[in-house]
């Protein structure tokens, strides 16, 4: 179990592989703190100075259709 008693096999099934690096995308991770997606991109922007640079970054088109095609993005 994680900290926040997320079972860890949950935790894991969030986390994708992209441009060779794990990532999570945003509403997992807001989620996981509890507060939308949209809350959780205006915190990162205002306190950028805070955050590794490659931190966060935004998906193409091919990566979109890729994730949705993992199911990881649902009906777009």
């Amino acid at each position: 179990m994680t900290d926040n008693n997320l079972p860890e096999d949950i935790l894991v099934s969030k986390i994708y592989f992209l441009r060779n690096q794990k990532i999570m995308l945003d509403r997992y991770l807001a989620s996981l703190y509890g507060v939308k997606s949209i809350r959780l991109r205006e915190q990162v922007k205002r306190n950028i100075e805070r955050f590794p640079v490659n931190f966060m970054f935004q998906l193409n088109e091919k990566e979109v259709e890729e994730m949705v095609s993992q199911n990881a993005i649902l009906g777009c």
